[in-house]
């Protein structure tokens, strides 16, 4: 499709307004909408919650005048089924719209194409594709749980220039700067569930909330992974004041009566399959995505994330390094388990880009599975 920088700009806006809608409108995707008439922007709006109105609609009700012969520039195709909303599709005919762009279509496979189909039928020029590639990234956990019905993993650790995450005494406050762990804030303001193993339960008796210098954050369910119920119920993580839940998985080896010391807090147990031992991960995840997580940031520790890792379950990886050596032959690093044998088995990441807080560094890219 031919596309001038206007169409561009305009589509990036859309994405732009998309992005107001993060960690609110799971399990429903980021949408952002603009209208366009005469060369101006006449009406924007996003979806801003589960059960809000959508982009489109949103946009039309902020219209300065009427939409009719305008040109809307959406991030994703528009609905056309009932469901907590009318459907975009048909009040866009409605209102006389001239021309949809689209930067990609609905991902899921029973309605894809649907909604481009109704607004053709009624006259209205459909064009689709624009800024596809930067529409699919925005929305990569709308279509990795629609497609997959599991949560987008993403898997997030701090690490000094020598690849350790702590001291040989456990300390590890602070390894990154202030800036490096608000912007870990911000990733678990936007996921459905924040994950970690009994060892960083341990080691650190983290809180697992989200707090951002604004105050407006929102936690993520917290889940513990701890196949034999080795929590203690002292725990900050099982006594925080939250909107939150927290669930601690366990192995039908788990002592029964950790589990009501566990479940007396207000805590959910989950029994899940075991695998060699261990609670079976993607038994966890599927039981989670049935729940509606839609999406889980895994910060530790170093067994989690190799079994996460190893089981191919990870989808994207950031790291945080930071300047500081500080040695130790027994001192932990980010990644334990069994590790692997040659050089050619090493898991590789891809589509890397590169940020700097200060004098940290952050590396974020996508794992690459097995066979890409």
């Amino acid at each position: 499709m031919d596309n001038n920088i206007d169409d561009i700009y305009f589509m990036n806006k859309a994405m732009e307004l998309a992005r107001k809608g993060e960690g609110r409108t799971s399990p429903n995707p980021l949408v952002g909408a603009v209208i366009v008439k005469d060369g101006r922007i006449i009406g924007e709006g996003y979806h801003a919650y589960y059960g809000g109105n959508h982009a489109e609609v949103e946009a039309i009700n902020n219209s300065k005048e009427s939409v009719e012969g305008s040109t809307i520039y959406v991030n994703l195709e528009p609905c056309f089924h009932y469901g907590k909303t009318p459907p975009c599709a048909k009040r866009l005919v409605e209102e006389g719209v001239d021309k949809v762009v689209v930067a990609m279509l609905d991902p899921n496979p029973k309605v894809a194409g649907r909604g481009i189909e109704i607004l053709k039928e009624n006259g209205i020029i459909v064009e689709v594709g624009l800024l596809e590639k930067e529409a699919k990234e925005l929305n990569e956990v709308f279509i990795k749980y629609i497609t997959k019905g599991i949560p987008y993993i993403y898997l997030k650790y701090a690490m000094t220039l020598d690849g350790k995450i702590a001291s040989i005494t456990g300390d590890s406050k602070w390894i990154s700067n202030e800036k490096s762990r608000q912007e870990v804030h911000k990733l678990r303001n936007k996921v459905g569930g924040i994950m970690v193993g009994l060892g960083t339960i341990i080691a650190d008796d983290p809180s697992l909330n989200t707090r951002l210098r604004d105050g407006e954050g929102k936690d993520p369910v917290r889940i513990i992974v701890d196949s034999l119920c080795r929590i203690p119920p002292t725990a900050k993580v099982l006594n925080i004041d939250s909107d939150a839940k927290s669930i601690v998985a366990v192995t039908k080896g788990a002592d029964p009566l950790k589990i009501v010391e566990v479940e007396k807090t207000g805590a959910e147990v989950l029994v899940i399959d075991d695998k060699g031992g261990r609670v079976d991960l993607r038994s966890l995840l599927e039981i989670l995505g049935n729940r509606g997580i839609d999406s889980i940031l895994i910060e530790g520790g170093g067994e989690l994330i190799y079994s996460a890792l190893e089981d191919e379950l990870v989808d994207k990886v950031q790291v945080y390094i930071a300047p500081k050596i500080i040695g130790g032959s027994k001192a932990p690093t980010p990644v334990a388990g069994k590790g692997i044998n040659l050089m050619c088995e090493a898991i590789e990441l891809h589509d890397i880009k590169r940020k700097m807080f200060d004098e940290n560094i952050m590396i974020e890219g996508y794992v690459r599975k097995r066979g890409e």
